[in-house]
């Protein structure tokens, strides 16, 4: 059981999920192909004669006979006397095993499947986001920028022009130059600095002196937020960063998981490009200051911009590695494609209405975060498989189910069910935990080739380990069960 505390209060993390297993030598395996569902290919010919989608003529589990291999592992003791379960066919929905479905739990990580089909459906896969320099930012309000030229007496038109750093929801910049094959660093600040750099060479300001470097951010625009229900100790464990609109890497200090955090991201951000612009000939004149990103003109002339990883790739990384900076991110864009406020509680409450209105069971689902890092969320077993059935179902989802972890291969599943045959590289599902919480939740295709939808939920276990090997011990029973 992994329960890091610090003094003052519990400080447990879902992260704890990914810490990878033994190493080995044996070739590593291959993942199941992945099954084509109803509707989530689009023909490249004209109507006519149709071959069945895969898995759909296979047959569905007796659920007599399901609940009659299940039923004793989910009473397990390990689990705890709060649990719940469903099983249902993924591509028609129907439920072929419930255990009390509608009763709420928290459900630590698993929430973060919520937050992954809202920015499908809100944001669109294919959209990638922007981090821009823009000139002609608003001048600080006198005295506050002492020691820039012009600014002690309140601006006298001799001051460096303004640049502002805009940030478009990108935490996963990287330092350097970006990479078109990652999602962690697609978008690079050295890239960025070279636009800028030749922008200030050639265009208007050409020639100036110095330019003053601003921060505009409209997830954070007066500093970091933090969802009300994280403790000291998540930020200081490394497991999540104060959250913000731009980033390199999470926020990270250094290249390693659960590395500090910079107090604020975003300008730390600014003073890194900052420092690249400098290295580059521009004389960034004192430090990067957070500025009101109403106030940046639309038409501001763009010096540089770079993009992001599309969000579909960026769902799948947040799900695989269970990052709770990136599930708060995507739940701030949620809220503010959707007119909702930009803040941690208006980010949920837009998550819970887009899943609500592509027909998912909202009833009992209340969530204090976007993640399931912080403490008190509610869900249901059935929310969480009716999100995984839309995925098999409709391809505008379809990269929810990508970036599950593989049972012994990828993700928090990398050293789970490993030694389970039917279940390695068939099980794909997102982990849970936290102290007293356990939950699983994903797809597998079962031995008669069926694609399944499931869900287990326990918020008071006795112990961590035992409960993740009972929630374990469901997924592989599923995945070798025809059960008919």
């Amino acid at each position: 059981m992994l329960v890091l505390a610090l003094a003052g209060g519990y400080a447990t993390a879902d992260a704890a999920d990914v810490v990878p297993g033994p190493l080995t030598t044996a070739p590593p395996p291959v993942a199941d192909p992945w099954p084509d569902a109803p509707g989530a290919v689009v023909p490249t010919s004209p109507p006519g004669p149709v071959l069945p989608a895969a898995g759909r003529q296979a047959p569905a589990p007796d659920p007599g006979r399901l609940r009659a291999v299940l039923g004793p592992l989910l009473a397990a003791p390990a689990l705890g006397p709060s649990r719940s379960a469903v099983v249902a066919d993924a591509l028609t929905g129907e439920v072929l095993l419930d255990e009390r479905a509608g009763e709420a739990h928290q459900p630590a990580s698993t929430a973060k499947l919520l937050t992954a089909a809202a920015a499908l459906s809100v944001l669109g896969g294919a959209t990638t986001l922007p981090t821009s320099v823009v000139l002609g930012a608003p001048e600080d309000e006198p005295g506050d920028a002492e020691g820039e030229p012009g600014d002690a007496t309140g601006g006298d038109g001799g001051a460096p022009p303004v640049v502002a750093l805009v940030a478009g929801g990108d935490v996963l910049l990287g330092a350097g130059a970006g990479d078109p094959a990652a999602v962690v660093g697609r978008a690079g600040l050295a890239d960025l600095a070279d636009e800028v750099a030749a922008s200030l060479a050639g265009g208007a300001t050409a020639g100036a002196p110095a330019v003053r470097l601003r921060v505009a951010d409209p997830l954070a625009p007066t500093g970091p937020v933090r969802p009300p229900t994280w403790t000291p100790g998540d930020v200081a464990l490394g497991f999540a960063a104060d959250v913000t609109g731009v980033a390199v890497d999470a926020g990270r200090l250094a290249p390693d998981e659960y590395a500090p955090r910079a107090p604020d991201p975003a300008l730390a951000a600014a003073d890194a490009l900052a420092d690249l612009l400098r290295a580059r000939g521009v004389d960034v004149v004192g430090q990067a200051r957070r500025t009101d990103p109403a106030l940046v003109p639309a038409g501001a002339p763009v010096l540089g911009e770079v993009r992001s990883a599309p969000v579909a790739d960026v769902v799948e990384h947040v799900l695989r590695v269970s990052d709770n900076t990136g599930a708060e991110v995507l739940g701030l864009l949620v809220a503010r494609a959707s007119g909702a406020p930009v803040t941690p509680e208006g980010a949920t409450s837009a998550v819970r209405a887009a899943v609500a209105e592509r027909g998912v069971a909202v009833d009992g689902v209340a969530l204090t975060d976007s993640s399931g890092l912080g403490d008190g969320s509610a869900l249901t077993a059935r929310a969480l498989v009716d999100v995984l059935g839309l995925a098999a179902r409709e391809e505008e989802l379809r990269p929810l189910l990508e970036g599950l972890p593989v049972a012994g291969l990828t993700g928090s599943l990398a050293s789970r069910l490993g030694d389970e045959p039917a279940a390695r590289g068939v099980v794909r599902a997102k982990t849970g935990t936290l102290t007293g919480v356990t939950s699983l939740a994903g797809v597998v295709v079962d031995a008669d080739g069926r694609l399944l939808a499931f869900a287990v939920l326990a918020d008071a276990v006795p112990a961590t380990e035992p409960a993740r090997a009972a929630v374990d011990d469901v997924a592989a029973a599923l995945a070798a069960c025809g059960c008919r």
